[in-house]
């Protein structure tokens, strides 16, 4: 008999938790909406008004796409095209020399390390005579480096005289090996000063 009465408080405070836990669910539920309605659903805008806004935007737009129409066809009319001459022109072919030349320069201390790459617009026969010849050519490159001053290289009239004297120097020697030299510029892919 004392189980029972015991059984009958716990059957009720078990019934009364799930009743709050309920009401509470409900009532978080109604202050949710009632927040949500009152913030966004209280002001609804007048379809009217944003047709009319519409309206005067697409004819702001179309007022000035004319005028930069109109600016473009006043730009077009001032601007002459001038055409390209018919020239003929010539393929360029490139030749980097493997690795780095490294010499001292002349009444210094310093060393010069460079990077070379040749080009001509001749066929290529003067590529080949450059590649069978790469080792007189690097003693011949050495050679002229070796002649410039530390002073003689400086800023870029300075590097242009030295690619000039090497483009000058290859083509003596390969004139002298091969009766033509045909290299007509001296490229730098580095340039250390040190």
């Amino acid at each position: 008999m004392a189980d029972e009465e015991n059984e009958e408080p716990k059957k009720k405070s078990g019934l009364v938790k799930i009743l709050i836990f309920v009401f509470s669910g409900i009532l978080l539920i109604a202050v949710g909406l009632g927040v949500g309605y009152f913030m966004f659903g209280s002001q609804q805008p007048d379809p009217s008004e944003e047709i009319d806004a519409i309206i005067e935007k697409t004819k702001e737009e179309a007022e000035a796409e004319k005028q930069a129409a109109l600016d473009q066809a006043q730009n077009a009319a001032e601007k002459v095209v001038r055409e390209k001459p018919e020239a003929e022109t010539f393929v360029t072919t490139y030749f980097e020399f493997p690795g780095t030349f490294t010499t001292n320069l002349r009444s210094s201390r310093k060393f010069l390390q460079l990077g070379l790459g040749v080009s001509t617009q001749y066929d290529d026969s003067v590529m080949n005579n450059i590649e069978t010849h790469q080792l007189a050519l690097r003693s011949e490159i050495l050679n002229v480096m070796s002649e410039f001053t530390e002073e003689d290289i400086q800023g870029k009239a300075g590097r242009e005289s030295l690619a000039k004297a090497l483009a000058d120097g290859i083509n003596e020697k390969m004139l002298k090996l091969e009766g033509f030299g045909g290299v007509e510029e001296v490229h730098f892919t580095s340039f250390v000063l040190q």
